[in-house]
């Protein structure tokens, strides 16, 4: 009776879980290219003035805030200036100081009839003209004087000191870089044959291989310029960690679309280095080698790709 009853279990229970018919798929071809980690913003920050490099706060690595004081440009010329334009300002100051004490005596000796109303306004503007010229080299003194300060070299914005191209002692011209500044976090750029630029869209998804697990991304903008046979492109990511700028990361760009066999991974055994899938022909189960490509993830599903072995409507049995 126990010997029957087994019997008609196992007669009940089906050969397979279950199928699915093969059909194409639409999957997207990627081609891995290397992007390079880039500040978003590069700034130089630059001598104003020309002179010697008298000291250097900063070194390449150190973060740096607006406004800060990274070097001193000191020009031993612009201190002469200055001293000369004071000596011109007290010469000045006692030509005018002689030229009052004319103009208060030409006022006494005009009220008793002695000189002419004349003579009064030529003392008159001998003393204007006095003041005006002090007053010019005063003005060149101030140019002088901001001249001076502006050989403090200032950060132009927070971030990372990329490059310190100049040393203590060293000669530089006005305009001449002291230190980059990186700043505002950083993206990657990329360099694209050609080949692939009509593949390319602003917005689409990329996937990225930094230094820890996969990240995601999409390109921000497409560089309309083809330069040396690339595209250039610019790509956001969000959480991009990197310790060194001009890094290169693997990165997979989407760059078409193609038909093919997808099957779940589960449903492909392997034995002996030989892969095999179980279908059913003529309600029998049976089992073929077939040649796997990559995988694919597809609606949150683990597919892998055949390449050979199998045909479109073939019933595969899943696990």
């Amino acid at each position: 009776m126990r010997a029957l009853l087994l019997s008609c279990l196992i007669a009940a229970t089906p050969a397979f879980a279950g199928t699915v018919s093969l059909a194409p798929a639409t999957v997207t071809e990627w081609k891995s290219v290397y992007g390079t980690v880039e500040a978003r913003e590069t700034v130089p920050a630059r001598a104003r003035i020309g002179g010697i490099v008298q000291s250097l706060s900063v070194t390449e690595g150190d973060m740096v805030t607006a406004g800060q004081e990274i070097a001193v440009v000191h020009d031993d010329k612009i201190a002469f200036q200055v001293a000369a334009l004071d000596a011109q300002i007290e010469a000045l100051k006692a030509q005018l100081s002689t030229a009052q004490a004319d103009l208060e005596r030409g006022q006494a000796l005009v009220e008793r009839g002695v000189i002419t109303a004349q003579r009064l306004d030529q003392l008159q503007t001998s003393v204007d003209v006095l003041s005006g010229q002090i007053t010019t080299i005063e003005a060149q003194r101030s140019i002088a004087e901001q001249q001076g300060a502006e050989g403090r070299v200032l950060a132009p914005g927070d971030g990372l000191v990329l490059t310190v191209p100049v040393t203590p002692g060293a000669v530089i011209m006005p305009g001449e870089p002291v230190a980059t500044i990186g700043g505002g976090g950083v993206f990657l750029r990329l360099s694209v044959p050609e080949r692939h630029a009509s593949a390319l869209k602003e917005g689409a998804e990329i996937r990225i291989s930094a230094a820890g697990p996969a990240a995601a991304g999409r390109i921000a903008k497409l560089y309309p310029q083809i330069s040396n046979g690339r595209v250039v492109a610019d790509v956001e990511v969000e959480g991009l960690e990197t310790d060194f700028v001009s890094a290169r990361v693997l990165v997979s760009l989407p760059v078409g679309e193609r038909e093919a066999l997808l099957i779940p991974r589960g449903a492909v055994a392997t034995r002996a280095g030989l892969d095999f899938v179980r279908v059913t022909e003529a309600g029998a189960e049976v089992e073929r080698a077939v040649v796997l490509g990559e995988d694919v993830r597809q609606d949150g599903q683990e597919m892998v790709e055949v390449l050979s072995g199998l045909a479109a409507g073939d019933m595969v049995v899943l696990p």
